[in-house]
C-alpha cells in the first residue's frame, strides 16, 4: 500500500453536488475513493436532500449551504432551479472555504458537480484549484454543444429538421437524440447564458470508462485543454455509501430469490422522472400481455395526478399478481446483481447504465429528458446492449419485452452486455484503466 493510503495527507478535498440522486451518489462515491487514498474530505451540500453523515466515515466533514430550496419542482423550470441553487449557495460556500483556509493546516482542492458552478468561481477567487466532476456520459458533452449551437442559430429541432436524420459530423446521433428535447426556447437561452459564464476548471473527472467512450473523452480534452480523468464506474471502485433519498423496500430481494434465473424484468425510471398516466396504462398492459415476471419500482408522486398506483388500469393487479411485484423504491444495485433479473427497463440515466452494464443486464430504453436520449442511442445503436422503446403502445411494449427476454435477438444482446461487464470489471481491477486514471488523479491533486 502506498504511503498516502496509510495516513491522512495534508490536503483537504472539498466536494459539492446538486441535490439530485444521480449527481450526489457518484460525488459521494468519488469522495469515498479519494478518502481511501489518504485525503481528508469535506462535502458541501444543499439543505435539500442532504447526505446522511452516519453512512460515511466519521472523519468526513459536512458543510451545509444556506439555500431556501424545500423540494425539486418537477413541473418548474430546470434552469430556474439551477440558477437559484447557484445564487443562494455561493455566499455560504465562500464562508466555509474562507474559514478552512484561515485554519491553515491543510491545502484545499475543490471538486464540483458541473451544475454547482458557483463553487468554481469561489475557488478561483480564493486561489484554489477547481476540478469539475461530470456524472453523465462523455457522449453527452459534444451533443449538448450541438444543441446549443443550433439554438444560437435560431434553428429548432421539431420545425427545422427531420428528426430521424443523422446530425452532420456527429454520427451516430440523430436530431431526435440531442439533449433536453422537452426544454423551452427560453430555457435554452438561459442555459446558454449560464454555461457561457462558467469558470475554466483545472482538470476534469468523468464517471466513465476510457475504452467505452474514448472518442468522446478526446473531444472533452480538446475543449477544456486540461487533464481528463476517466475513473468509472465509481460504484465498482469503492463501496457505495447509502445516498438514497427514498426508503428502499428490501423485501423485493426475498421475492427475487424465489424466481428463476434471468426471468424477471426490473422496471425503474429513476428519482426525478414524472410520468404520464396514459402512457403508463399502455406500458402496464404491454407488460401484462408479455406474460413475463416483473419487479416494478413506482416512486410515489411520480405519475401526474396520482399519489401512487391509482393510475394502474382496472384488472392489471389481479391479472399479474402471481408474477409481478410493485414497490415504491428498490435497492437498484442489489436488484441488478441478482440472478433472477434478466432485463432492466430504464430511463437510461448514466448511473443506471453503468450499474446495469457492470452486472451484464440487457436494457429496454425509454428516455425522458436531458442526456437520456444520447445515452439510449449509444446503448441501442453503438454498444447494442439494449433496445429503444419509441412507440408507447401496448403491442409494441409486449413485442419488445419478448424480443429481449425470449427471442434469439435477446440472446445476442446478452452476449454483448456480458462482454461489457467483463470490460467494466477489468477497468476497476488493480492495474485497470480506471484504477490507473484514479491514481493519476491522486497525483494531480497532490501537485495542486
Amino acid at each position: 500500500m502506498e504511503e498516502h493510503d496509510r495516513k491522512r495527507l495534508p490536503i483537504l478535498v472539498v466536494l459539492t453536488a446538486t441535490p439530485f440522486h444521480g449527481h450526489m451518489t457518484p460525488t459521494l462515491q468519488l469522495a469515498t475513493a479519494l478518502h481511501a487514498k489518504g485525503f481528508s474530505i469535506a462535502v458541501a451540500h444543499s439543505k435539500l436532500n442532504p447526505p446522511n453523515p452516519s453512512n460515511h466515515p466519521p472523519d468526513f466533514t459536512f458543510l451545509p449551504l444556506f439555500d431556501t430550496l424545500l423540494a425539486i419542482d418537477h413541473s418548474g423550470s430546470f434552469t430556474n432551479f439551477i440558477n437559484t441553487i447557484n445564487t443562494e449557495c455561493r455566499a455560504s460556500f465562500k464562508e466555509h472555504l474562507t474559514r478552512l483556509i484561515s485554519e491553515g493546516n491543510k491545502r484545499i482542492v475543490v471538486i464540483y458537480d458541473n451544475l454547482m458552478f458557483f463553487a468554481a468561481s469561489v475557488a478561483i477567487e480564493l486561489n484554489l484549484a477547481a476540478i469539475i466532476f461530470r456524472s453523465c456520459s462523455a457522449a453527452y458533452f459534444p451533443a449538448f454543444f450541438v444543441r446549443q449551437q443550433l439554438h444560437q442559430q435560431n434553428r429548432f429541432l421539431e420545425q427545422d429538421f427531420v428528426m430521424q436524420d443523422i446530425v452532420p459530423n456527429h454520427h451516430p446521433l440523430r436530431y431526435k437524440d440531442l439533449p433536453f428535447a422537452q426544454s423551452s426556447i427560453e430555457d435554452w437561452r438561459q442555459l446558454g447564458v449560464i454555461f457561457s459564464k462558467q469558470a475554466h476548471p483545472s482538470a476534469v473527472i468523468w464517471n466513465t470508462i476510457r475504452s467505452l467512450e474514448d472518442e468522446s473523452l478526446a473531444k472533452v480534452k480538446e475543449h477544456y485543454q486540461v487533464p481528463v480523468f476517466a475513473v468509472g464506474p465509481l460504484h465498482k471502485i469503492t463501496p457505495s455509501p447509502q445516498t438514497n433519498f427514498l426508503k428502499e423496500d428490501i423485501s423485493c430481494i426475498t421475492w427475487l430469490d424465489k424466481q428463476a434465473p434471468k426471468s424477471v424484468v426490473y422496471i425503474s425510471f429513476g428519482s426525478l422522472v414524472t410520468l404520464d398516466a396514459k402512457v403508463l396504462t399502455e406500458m402496464a398492459w404491454g407488460l401484462a400481455n408479455s406474460n413475463q415476471r416483473f419487479l416494478w419500482a413506482v416512486r410515489p408522486g411520480s405519475v401526474s395526478g396520482h399519489e401512487w398506483l391509482e393510475f394502474l388500469p382496472e384488472g392489471f393487479l389481479e391479472e399479474t399478481k402471481e408474477r409481478g411485484l410493485i414497490v415504491k423504491w428498490a435497492p437498484q444495485k442489489e436488484v441488478l446483481a441478482h440472478f433472477a433479473v434478466g432485463a432492466f427497463w430504464s430511463h437510461c440515466g448514466w448511473n443506471s447504465i453503468l450499474e446495469c452494464m457492470s452486472e451484464g443486464v440487457p436494457m429496454i430504453c425509454q428516455p425522458f429528458t436531458a442526456d437520456q436520449w444520447v445515452n439510449v442511442r449509444y446503448v441501442s445503436y453503438v454498444w447494442k446492449i439494449g433496445l429503444e422503446l419509441e412507440v408507447f403502445e401496448r403491442g409494441e411494449v409486449e413485442c419488445m419485452i419478448r424480443r429481449l427476454m425470449a427471442d434469439k435477438e435477446g440472446e445476442q444482446i446478452r452476449i454483448r452486455v456480458n462482454d461489457m461487464k467483463e470490460m467494466a470489471k477489468q477497468a476497476v481491477e488493480i492495474g485497470g484503466i480506471s484504477r490507473e486514471s484514479l491514481a493519476d488523479l491522486v497525483n494531480f491533486i497532490l501537485s495542486c
